[in-house]
């Protein structure tokens, strides 16, 4: 594995771990760890920057889903500072995946995500 693919992989485990934490104090560790203080999350749905922002987002998506985790779907693939991975968010209960999209990440030199491109490839309808 390349120095580059570890820091891409690097950077989407600490996204996806931002995404899957519930609890106050630790989403608000686990964005600082994956988001630069001055960073942002733009979607269809919303466009935010700084860590209070995302979290926010991340909030809403969890208050809109309870019971959902973010998962990864295929590997991570990078090139410079930009990388690029699939997702789904899948009920833990019976493991349906109503929501699926694809985002586009620009990294600063630790790796910390800078910008998040986020697109949704499947959306329930009245989401």
């Amino acid at each position: 594995m390349s120095e580059n693919t570890d820091r891409y992989e690097s950077a989407a485990a600490r996204y996806f771990e931002a995404w899957n934490a519930t609890e106050p104090e630790a989403l608000r560790k686990a964005v600082a760890a994956a988001w630069t203080p001055d960073g942002g999350y733009t979607d269809p749905l919303a466009d935010v920057r700084g860590h209070e922002g995302v979290a926010a987002v991340i909030t809403a998506a969890h208050e809109q889903f309870p019971g959902f985790v973010f998962r990864p779907l295929g590997a991570v693939d990078g090139h410079h500072d930009t990388a690029r991975f699939g997702w789904e968010l899948v009920n833990e209960a019976d493991g349906s995946a109503p929501v699926a999209g694809f985002d586009v990440v620009t990294l600063d030199a630790e790796g910390r995500i800078r910008q998040v491109l986020g697109f949704l490839d499947r959306v329930p309808a009245g989401a």
